[in-house]
């Protein structure tokens, strides 16, 4: 099954869960797509897609200024991950495909 598609998501931050609607569109082992939700939405950077792993960055500006490093492994419709805010730690996230 394809990692394309549209996924409702969840991190689970120090500062409450924050939810958020991902979209995946691979291109051979990269991807683009976007990632919008209560901070707004951003781009997805530096897609890369490695059988059903995706890895990406995003870089957000609320709470202050950072890049945020992002891997997910997508299973059937069900999306598992990790993201990692720099100095402020690894946070779980996972989805469901929409």
């Amino acid at each position: 099954m394809s990692v394309a598609g549209t996924y409702n998501c969840v991190t689970h931050t120090p500062m409450g869960d924050q939810t958020f609607v991902f979209t995946v569109k691979p291109d051979g082992d990269t991807f683009t797509g976007t990632n919008s939700g209560q901070m707004g939405s951003m781009d997805v950077e530096n897609g890369k897609v490695d059988g059903n792993t995706l890895t990406w960055q995003m870089k957000i500006t609320v709470p202050m200024p950072m890049t945020l490093d992002c891997t997910a492994t997508v299973d059937g419709d069900a999306m598992t991950g990790k993201v990692t805010a720099g100095m402020f730690g690894t946070f779980p996230m996972e989805g469901t495909r929409a």
